[in-house]
């Protein structure tokens, strides 16, 4: 037997945008809690650089980026070839004992280098209709969870459990007034969150300013929390001073839970994880998916929510700024809609998502072998790891 660290380690590919690394972090923070190591595997974008700043605890590789665009093949097999090289000499330095891919191309080849090193694979699907990456690696993965049932059938794994989609521990309703305050915004006053995910959203930006002034006209008192990606922050910022309106005017925001807990109503896309964050906070929303989403699966995550009540829809290729003012002051002005509407957003949460894929993880490293939990270790809140012969190889 080899001389191993006394924690399991689990490798949580996480990279590229908000909604694949914010799960990752909710799902490596549960696994902290149970005397676990963490790897978090992210790609160079800006957005991961600067989101990651906010995890303690855990370690942090950035591997190449492996985006697949059309005509871009090429390109795709020189960096997915160079990504799991980097993995693998990763993984030779300490041997994870699972791996955890949370969607896209840049988790495959982690997954691979694992797989290869004889650690436990899984994967998490967050939105309704799986992505093209993990419908491949769903055929040699351990396990798969996803967080809507719609999608269990839609994955060629072995075993597939619906867990709902992790989200952190912080985001937690009921603290409006103090949330407002934090961001500098009145705490006794509504807000109009805008977000159109971590890269922000042109189409939704341009849509909520062309509304603006109807907002204003019917509902003076509404305050703008407005998220608007890296682009667009000077433009909408100086809309909102020309309409002399109350607004934290932010390209992105680190503290989420922040800007949701100070929500009346919020605008935005419709990822999964996103999603997810919004029904843990009982946010009513409306929702603008993203029109050139692989699959339109924004679209049917959207559409999911609506049937249950705790959301309203409008398409951006037929959006008008009519209309979309019209929803958003129903929510604003109607304290019967508004309530009805966050209790249903409340019903879609999924609490302990995290804590139930940490969970399984570690029973089926424990079930293949990779880790022996004794019950002194137990009481120790120690570990004993076993490293598989395939390792040694």
């Amino acid at each position: 037997m080899t001389d191993v660290p006394a924690k399991p380690l689990v490798a949580l590919a996480c990279g590229g945008t908000g909604g694949h690394l914010f799960p990752g972090l909710a799902v490596a923070e549960e696994l902290r809690r149970r005397q676990c190591d963490a790897l978090l595997l992210i790609s160079p974008k800006a957005v991961d650089q600067q989101a990651v700043r906010s995890a303690t605890g855990m370690a942090i590789a950035t591997l190449p980026a492996v985006g697949l665009t059309r005509g871009g093949w090429l390109k795709f097999a020189v960096g997915f070839w160079k990504s799991f090289g980097a993995s693998r000499m990763l993984f030779r330095e300490r041997l994870p004992q699972a791996v955890l891919a949370m969607g896209g191309f840049t988790c495959a080849p982690p997954v691979l280098a694992g797989k290869a090193c004889g650690a436990a694979t899984f994967l998490h699907e967050s939105n309704t209709v799986p992505g093209k990456a993990n419908r491949w690696l769903a055929r040699v993965v351990n396990q798969a969870f996803v967080g809507f049932p719609v999608a269990a059938s839609r994955l060629r794994s072995k075993s597939v459990e619906t867990t709902g989609t992790p989200v952190r521990a912080q985001f937690q309703p009921g603290q409006a007034a103090a949330c407002r305050a934090a961001l500098g915004l009145a705490p006794d006053l509504p807000v109009l969150l805008v977000m159109g995910g971590s890269q922000g959203a042109s189409g939704i930006n341009d849509l909520v300013i062309q509304a603006l002034p109807r907002i204003v006209e019917r509902a003076p008192r509404t305050q703008f929390l407005h998220l608007t990606g890296p682009d667009d922050l000077e433009k909408i910022d100086q809309a909102y001073r020309q309409r002399g309106c109350k607004a934290v005017v932010r390209a992105f925001l680190n503290e989420m839970e922040w800007a949701l807990g100070a929500a009346t109503v919020a605008v935005s896309r419709a990822g999964g994880s996103s999603l997810a964050e919004l029904a843990a906070m009982r946010v009513p929303a409306m929702l603008i998916p993203y029109p050139f989403a692989a699959d339109n699966h924004q679209y049917h995550n959207a559409r999911l929510l609506v049937d249950r009540g705790a959301a309203l829809l409008l398409e951006q290729s037929t959006a008008t700024p009519e209309a979309l003012a019209g929803q958003i002051l129903q929510l604003v002005l109607d304290e019967s809609a508004h309530s009805a509407m966050s209790q249903a957003m409340g019903s879609c949460h999924t609490p302990q998502a995290a804590g139930r894929i940490a969970d399984k993880m570690l029973a089926v490293i424990r079930a293949m072998g990779l880790w022996r939990l004794d019950d002194a270790d137990v009481a120790a809140g120690q570990a004993s790891l076993r490293t598989p012969h395939s390792a040694l190889a």
